[in-house]
């Protein structure tokens, strides 16, 4: 049973209505957000270049950079070190690009995940002198790699970090945190306590991009080049899951753009082999499509794919690239589909269906997909959820929780039985000796203090919406707050009373989709609704409130009540549009 809960806001939304000539419904999604100046509002829907901040806020950008266009002015090797993901995918190719553009003689590395793990490797660091580098320039990575950095001053390297990730610290007996940093040349993070960047939730592509920008300047190059790079930015930006707020909007915005236009060769062969290259490139398309396949080529081969992909000039290449891309996704998500599958049935027949944090040990799920797999696992159960598979040295898991979980602190409580271990309230990584695996599953259960409440899955809504109010300008004005996201959650209306009839059962093979006729109160209003994967929940409903099977009201034309909880939206068939909704969640209504 899920909860519905309807956000709360102080503002008065009809006179942000009246001043910003937008619905109230808008005006409410936008209070809701934290957004009910005017001028933040006007920000918020106009999205511009302008908007963004100075590069040269950032800590140790001026320094970094005068750094890497000495190196280039001087003909050094450079290598830019990046990560296997997609953020480290994209501002690796953002850097190199750059970088060439200047002139500079440069090549990247991207570590393989089994052999290296992520980030800065010693022995690479070492493989890379012999090859004749003298500058590191790392991507999405190099903040926590405090022994490697050390090692790459000792052989003379000049060091400069990019990175967003969280700075490392050790705690005293009292639990009090020292911040430590690598002894690098420049460090540009905008976490670091000392840097005055206005904005602090930039991912690794968005700060490859802010570095573009202020090398291209240094280099007397126009800097409106590096929007040229803003689409991998975005690409970035949104498969890192950082909050869609101010700059981060910004570029997602602007990219998002920039890809319904791409001239980037791997780019467009990728939506091709996607069968979505002519149509509108939206969040959903960079987060559900192309950053899968992006990341799959780093959990299953080597990133260095996706790297060649997103710089290939060639379409032959392109379109194999991109060919192999949307395989091995394909492969990555047979693979998860088996394992989460697996995962749950020893779940629902075991002890572990009475836990409230769920600790599963399974060698057969391959190390780079453990993340995704205890993702599924927590959607179904909504239970903080660690999937641990065994590794190279000794067994590595991957967790991802609930809001009323911070996991990474419950870790630290553990942290006497963990090899290493990092992470975030809502998601962690660890490795562990097997022999330990039990005592944390049993210390993270006794220690845990989710209640009943804490575990129901909660739908958050943002006003209630009669659907006589529901059209098309109301839809289009909902539009503009794309790109949705972490921190700008694709907003939900709800309603009661809904008369729905004329319900059907749609699905080529298997029946999981509801399609229905809802009908407004006044009954002018009569809008199609579509409902992905909740049959079986629908059939339940119809029984236990009406008693009723789902073959009766197949059958009937008699409309029954339900309380809904949509996103209205506007179909488009055969030239035509078609208001319609898309329902989330539903229930009976109680009159």
């Amino acid at each position: 049973m899920t909860r519905w809960m309807l956000k709360r806001t102080s503002a008065d939304i009809k006179y942000i209505a009246r001043e910003a000539n937008i619905t109230t419904t808008t005006a409410k999604i936008l209070a809701n957000r934290g957004i009910s100046r005017i001028v933040d509002i006007e920000k918020f829907l106009n999205v511009e270049e302008k908007d963004m901040y100075n590069p040269l806020f950032m800590k140790d950008m001026d320094k970094g950079t005068d750094i890497i266009r000495e190196s280039i002015l001087q003909g050094e090797k450079i290598v830019i070190y990046g990560d296997y993901d997609a953020d480290g995918v994209t501002s690796t190719v953002i850097m190199y690009k750059a970088l060439k553009r200047c002139g500079a003689n440069v090549e990247y590395h991207i570590p393989d995940r089994e052999a290296e793990g992520y980030g800065l490797n010693k022995d690479r660091i070492k493989r890379l002198k012999e090859q004749g580098f003298d500058t590191i320039l790392t991507c999405d990575n190099g903040i926590s790699a405090l022994e490697e950095i050390e090692l790459a001053k000792e052989l003379n390297f000049k060091v400069v970090i990019t990175d967003h990730h969280e700075l490392p610290f050790v705690e005293d007996e009292q639990g009090n945190k020292e911040y430590v940093v690598p002894k690098a040349d420049a460090i540009i993070n905008p976490k670091q306590k000392d840097c005055d960047y206005p904005f602090k939730l930039l991912c690794g592509a968005g700060i490859a991009f802010k570095f573009a920008k202020a090398l291209f300047k240094k280099m007397r190059i126009d800097e409106s080049e590096a929007y040229n790079y803003i689409e991998l930015a975005c690409i970035g930006t949104i498969c890192d899951v950082v909050d869609l707020v101010d700059e981060n909007r910004i570029i997602a915005k602007l990219g998002l753009k920039s890809l319904s236009n791409s001239s980037n060769m791997g780019i467009n062969a990728l939506l091709e082999t996607l069968e979505v290259k002519d149509k509108k490139v939206a969040s959903y398309t960079v987060g559900f499509l192309i950053g899968p396949c992006i990341n799959a080529t780093g959990r299953l081969e080597t990133a260095d794919i996706s790297v060649q992909l997103l710089m290939t000039e060639d379409k032959n290449e392109a379109v194999s690239l991109s060919r192999e891309l949307v395989a091995l996704n394909k492969k990555r998500q047979e693979m998860t589909i088996k394992c989460v599958d697996e995962i749950i049935n020893n779940i629902e027949n075991s002890d572990m269906q009475y836990e409230k944090v769920l600790v599963v040990y399974n060698e057969k799920v391959h190390e780079s997909i453990a993340g995704i797999v205890a993702g599924k696992v927590r959607e179904k159960f909504n239970l903080p959820t660690i999937v641990i598979t065994s590794g190279k040295e000794m067994p590595k898991g991957s967790g991802r929780s609930i809001e009323e979980y911070n996991l990474f602190e419950e870790l630290i409580k553990c942290k006497d039985l963990l090899h290493k271990f990092g992470g975030h309230p809502m998601a962690a990584g660890l490795s562990i000796k097997e022999e330990n695996i039990e005592i944390l599953r049993q210390r993270l259960n006794d220690n845990c203090t989710l209640t009943e409440e804490d575990i129901i899955p909660k739908l958050r809504l943002e006003k209630q919406v009669p659907l006589e109010e529901i059209n098309e300008n109301l839809v289009q004005e909902i539009n503009r707050l794309e790109p949705f996201g972490k921190g700008n959650a694709s907003p939900l209306l709800g309603e009661k009373n809904v008369i729905v009839n004329n319900i059907q059962l749609l699905g080529k093979e298997i029946k999981n989709t509801l399609k229905f006729q809802a009908i407004s109160r006044n009954h002018k209003k009569r809008i199609t609704g579509i409902c992905f994967g909740k049959v079986e929940e629908f059939q339940k409903m119809l029984m236990d409130s009406y008693n009723i099977s789902l073959e009766q009201v197949l059958s009937s034309n008699d409309g029954i009540k339900l309380d809904l909880v949509y996103v209205p939206f506007i179909n488009v068939f055969r030239d035509k549009k078609y208001l319609q909704m898309r329902v989330v969640d539903f229930r009976a209504s109680k009159c």
